[in-house]
């Protein structure tokens, strides 16, 4: 991915406020909801996977609760930056989910994100039994806040506070 990729999902994801941050896993997809603003990721919610079409109506009733614009998926790469059989899940699930959910889709580096929630959790000491039932929707909104903080580094005049000249 790329900073041509992101504005282009963007700009194609505008017409509605939201983005949903999804962490595809094998037994559970967590979710994640940006503010209106698009500045702030926040978990939603985790989805036991049954089956793909219940899992996708879920996904297809939530991002119409929400106004959903567009899906930020997490994409599972090799730590060398390759694609393993993961990610070829992760982007097979979104060609399945397109005819059910025709929302914009970028796949964005998830690498280490899991690893980094967990340590936090751990550092809060929360309980195994805790951390599981939130590592995988704070995964999600870790994936969705990177990729928020990327866009709104591409907006015209981020980085720079006008005040200050």
């Amino acid at each position: 991915m790329n900073r041509d990729e992101i504005a282009a999902f963007a700009e194609a994801s505008s017409a509605h406020p939201r983005l949903m941050g999804l962490d595809l896993g094998t037994k559970t997809i967590g979710l994640a909801l940006s503010d209106v603003g698009r500045r702030i990721g926040s978990p939603l919610e985790t989805i036991r996977r049954v089956k793909f079409t219940p899992d996708a109506q879920r996904l297809a009733a939530l991002c119409a609760r929400y106004d959903v614009g567009g899906l930020v998926i997490g994409l599972p790469l090799n730590m060398d930056g390759t694609e393993g059989p993961r990610a070829q899940s992760s982007r097979s699930f979104a060609r399945n989910l397109k005819p059910i959910l025709p929302l914009p889709i970028l796949f964005f580096d998830e690498r280490l994100s899991t690893a980094a929630v967990t340590r936090t959790l751990l550092e809060a000491d929360a309980s195994r039994a805790r951390r599981g039932e939130l590592v995988d929707k704070l995964a999600a909104a870790y994936i969705l806040q990177a990729c928020l903080d990327v866009m709104g580094g591409l907006a015209p005049g981020a980085g720079f506070d006008d005040e200050d000249d």
